[in-house]
């Protein structure tokens, strides 16, 4: 069975609506798609690390509970768990605040195994981070090599607004790296003070990267690829409980299609058709949708058995 490997932080998110808390689970961009993925039944592993705490044992315990190896989580004696609140406001849309408390990013892990056309997540500050880059990009690096997908999810929150300077080399080399980049209107908002889909490709990501996946909240997504290619996908209307994990399981489900499809490395390079892009955001769309539905960050169990039960 090809493989899912992600990389990126565990996060204990304390969601609260109208200034009263009313859910709390562990949580992070690449930690809520492997666990989604997880459900499904794929084979999946996180490299990570966690507090050395409840609350990192309960991340931890979390991820094994849902299918994800662990082997490749840190835990070092001295750290705590990074804790985020998410306020959902009337829309439930969130807004973020974070909490970090160690004294030492210093993510240590040997590659794991990983064979062509495995797929290899990561995004978020955490794959760009100067503190953490030597390892992240050793691992992109040995994804490449071993002939993987690379898939790269910007996002990028407004707190870090005011490094964009110092991170830009880092990013353009995680573009370089990807096959397959997506990215939100806010992310593109904050890095870039653009927000028209074509102008982001045209200017900031098809030189490095062909395949670009935007997303734009209950707007259209909006699909630009090799050849001129580009193409519209417009969303459900549906009252969600929580958008907090919609983008993380859009990008679950995204490669949760390549995989039920049969998606290739060689085939992504070649340029997939009109046909395979339909199927393959579909299934992005159906996830994040899914997500959608509860406070969690994640499928629930019950369409996770579904999706298992259609890669069968």
């Amino acid at each position: 069975m090809r493989k899912v490997i992600g990389i990126g932080e565990t996060v204990f998110d304390i969601i609260f609506k109208a200034s009263q808390p009313i859910g709390a689970f562990p949580g992070g961009s690449t930690f809520n798609c492997l666990i989604s993925l997880g459900r499904c039944g794929l084979d999946t592993t996180m490299i990570s690390e966690a507090g050395n705490d409840r609350v990192g044992k309960m991340t931890i315990d979390f991820l094994k509970q849902n299918g994800v190896r662990t082997d490749y989580v840190n835990v070092f004696s001295e750290s705590k768990s990074p804790i985020s609140l998410a306020f959902l406001d009337e829309k439930n849309d969130a807004d973020y605040l974070f909490y970090k408390d160690h004294p030492h990013d210093q993510l240590d892990f040997s590659f794991p195994d990983i064979q062509p056309d495995d797929i290899v997540i990561f995004g978020s500050y955490y794959s760009i981070n100067p503190v953490i880059r030597p390892q992240v990009a050793g691992l992109l690096e040995h994804a490449r090599l071993h002939g993987a997908i690379i898939y790269y999810d910007v996002n990028f929150r407004p707190v870090h607004k005011d490094e964009v300077m110092r991170i830009t080399p880092n990013l353009l080399e995680n573009l370089e790296y990807a096959d397959i980049v997506r990215g939100s209107i806010e992310d593109f908002k904050v890095l870039y003070n653009m927000n028209d889909a074509y102008k982001v490709y045209q200017s900031e990501i098809s030189f490095y990267c062909k395949k670009f996946v935007y997303t734009q909240g209950s707007a259209p997504v909006k699909l630009f690829a090799e050849n001129g290619f580009q193409k519209q996908y417009p969303i459900e209307n549906s009252t969600p409980v929580s958008t907090i994990g919609a983008g993380d399981n859009f990008n679950a489900g995204l490669l949760y299609g390549l995989i039920r499809y049969g998606i290739t490395r060689d085939m992504l390079q070649q340029g997939l058709s009109e046909d395979q892009w339909d199927l393959v955001i579909a299934c992005a769309q159906r996830f994040s949708a899914e997500s959608c539905k509860s406070l969690f960050n994640y499928v629930s169990t019950e369409f996770g058995a579904k999706m298992k039960a259609e890669l069968a």
